[in-house]
């Protein structure tokens, strides 16, 4: 699992059948002191999560396969948790 801020959302014309209907996400991966760390990801969100909440990631492949209900999707990175404030 790992830390996030939702920084914006992206859109896709075309994209793979398991991913219509998910909402597409860009989210800063944080560390430990919940500084940003690394590169932006996109990563599916079926929470709703709004841009500049923290979100808890998943980047288990088997997980995402099921959360999207499709066992060859691509996805990898899925939205499981929003922090409240």
């Amino acid at each position: 699992m790992q830390l996030g801020t939702v920084i914006g959302s992206a859109t896709a014309t075309i994209k793979h059948d398991s991913m219509v209907g998910c909402r597409l996400l860009v989210v800063q991966p944080l560390n430990i002191n919940r500084k940003a760390e690394g590169d932006p990801i996109v990563v599916v969100d079926k929470l709703g999560a709004g841009e500049g909440q923290t979100v808890v990631l998943n980047a288990d492949g088997k997980f995402a396969r099921e959360y999207v209900n499709h066992p060859k999707s691509p996805v990898r990175w899925t939205v499981i948790g929003i922090e409240n404030a």
